[in-house]
């Protein structure tokens, strides 16, 4: 049996930050025969669902994880970069765990973007830090608008 992660508001589950989910009946149908281990980087590491948008202030997820961005609240900038790398590699342990080499992720977002997040409303090129974590351990990852 195939194991990936898979971004949980994907799958139908509430996590956004806005309480809602994203569910993309297609990707359900497509790895109906794999092992799907449902992923919220954002709940693992800690934070609430609802919970105020964030936004990674520069770069991208790996600049997170190298400590010279930071994951920040966009309503009072509080830093949530702690959060975002934690949950990240709470991930990476799924990750190991259960051998998996391929994720399907949420595209746009600062911790599963996988080739885009948004800052300022705009989309520009780069990945969040979940997706910059387990690109770093060599997974497959698979964008999912």
């Amino acid at each position: 049996m195939k194991y990936v992660l898979v971004s949980e508001c994907l799958l139908g589950i509430n996590c956004r930050y806005d309480g809602e989910n994203s569910m993309c009946e297609e990707l359900i149908e497509d790895l109906k025969d794999c092992a799907i281990i449902p992923i919220c980087p954002e709940q693992l590491g800690g934070l609430t669902t609802p919970r105020p948008p964030a936004q990674i202030n520069w770069g991208s997820g790996l600049d997170v994880l190298m400590k010279i961005a930071k994951v920040q609240r966009i309503d009072d900038k509080i830093d949530l970069s702690e959060q975002y790398v934690k949950g990240a590699e709470a991930a990476l342990y799924l990750a190991r765990l259960f051998g998996v080499k391929e994720a399907y992720l949420k595209e746009e977002s600062p911790a599963c973007g996988v080739n885009f997040i948004k800052r300022n409303d705009d989309k520009i090129e780069g990945s969040g830090v979940c997706a910059a974590l387990l690109r770093a351990e060599g997974l497959i990852l698979h964008s999912v608008e």
